[in-house]
């Protein structure tokens, strides 16, 4: 994909490059900003994510830390991607899920506030935050968030939180991205854990027994390359909108969990049962999640480029090669 037509960034910070959507967005912001100097949060002693960036050691939780860190880099652009991102263990750990989604956010933002208050912030937040909301129709940006667990609590304190911290002359991007899948996705993940199973059940490793939770469910899902896709858009109009800005990101496409399931059964080199695992029925869920994002489309001409099948395809093929190389 040619780069886009993009606003001038000198001087990137990202945190979270090493995480799933982080490794294509590292990929993406090196592409887009060829000249920039690109930086990403590592931990310390470690390098950075990917070669083409500098690995800055900090702990987000560390104010002290973050704040040299900003002092030093002094970003004009942030893509804010690090988190505890699964709604599911933020049921059994709700502390480190407000301590890394919140608190390392209001350091990073703090610090951004003294020494980079003209920067670009682009938050990864997350569709969850309408929760109970999503009962009475389609989403979109004005709707009221009524978040229903941890996670997306933690993730709508943050927005607000940003809105407040970040200084009137920064850019503050809140994407809410619906849920997201592709090659790269790890287990804590409903679709990631069934392709796991189903390569596992592929190879003779495990019984033909497919262990899922509530298939009733229905989801918007994106390939994770549209999503990062959305994220560069928005990057590249990012100067030239209002100081706060919130963006839907979402195909538009509403499937349930057990369309899903059928698809991969036909993609499936064995043929397997399906068993429906107590220990997977996940509590306060949403039944339906809509959203047709069309601020974003109107915004930034974004649409998504890969078929639901296409992305089971590479999903399948990148846990078979993983596979493959444990044996």
């Amino acid at each position: 994909m040619a780069p886009l037509s993009t606003a001038r960034f000198e001087r990137i910070l990202i945190t979270g490059g090493s995480g799933f959507v982080g490794r294509y967005m590292l990929d993406a912001l090196a592409r887009d900003y060829p000249s920039a100097r690109r930086v990403a949060l590592a931990r310390a002693g470690e390098a950075a994510p990917d070669p083409g960036w500098s690995a800055a050691a900090f702990d987000l939780l560390n104010p002290a830390e973050v704040d040299a860190a900003i002092r030093e880099a002094r970003p004009d652009l942030v893509v804010h991607l690090a988190a505890q991102s699964s709604a599911a263990r933020s049921f059994v750990a709700a502390e480190e899920t407000w301590r890394v989604n919140f608190i390392g956010s209001f350091n990073l933002a703090s610090a951004l506030a003294r020494h980079a208050a003209e920067a670009v912030l682009v938050f990864a937040s997350t569709a969850d935050v309408y929760g109970a909301s999503l009962s009475e129709g389609a989403a979109h940006e004005d709707m009221a968030p009524r978040p229903l667990n941890a996670y997306a609590r933690s993730k709508a304190a943050a927005e607000t939180m940003l809105a407040d911290v970040l200084p009137q002359s920064a850019r503050l991007v809140v994407a809410r991205p619906f849920s997201h899948i592709g090659p790269g996705q790890d287990k804590r993940f409903a679709l990631a854990s069934f392709v796991a199973q189903i390569v596992e059940i592929e190879s003779g490793r495990a019984e033909p027994r497919l262990l899922v939770g509530d298939l009733s469910v229905q989801r918007d899902f994106l390939d994770v390359r549209d999503v990062v896709d959305a994220y560069s858009r928005l990057i590249a109009v990012a100067p030239g909108l209002p100081s706060r800005n919130v963006f839907d990101v979402a195909s538009g496409t509403t499937r349930s969990l057990a369309s899903i399931v059928e698809k991969m059964r036909a993609l499936a080199r064995r043929e397997f049962d399906i068993v429906v695992d107590p220990a997977r029925m996940r509590p306060a869920d949403i039944p339906i999640a809509r959203c047709a994002a069309a601020k974003l489309r109107e915004t930034t001409g974004w649409s998504p480029r890969r078929t639901i099948e296409e992305t089971l395809v590479d999903l399948l093929d990148y846990w078979r090669a993983a596979s493959e190389r444990t044996r």
